[in-house]
């Protein structure tokens, strides 16, 4: 499955969030180092969502925009 990220360098390394994931960022002193840690982050992110929906009931909605 592939995932948008943002990359952004700042003084400190480089910060990395999905934008399909709220909350689901990381970050790494090197570019490099970012991507492999948002790699992990995005999979514990996936594996906490997992949990939490056991048991639950999903359906989709239809929204109109009138």
């Amino acid at each position: 499955m592939k995932y948008l990220i943002i990359i952004h360098k700042s003084k400190y390394g480089y910060d990395v969030r999905v934008p399909a994931l709220p909350g689901c960022h990381s970050q790494g002193a090197t570019e490099k180092e970012a991507l492999i840690n948002i790699q992990d982050a995005i999979l514990t992110y996936l594996e906490i969502e997992k949990e939490e929906l056991k048991g639950a009931k999903m359906r989709e909605v239809e929204v109109s925009l009138a």
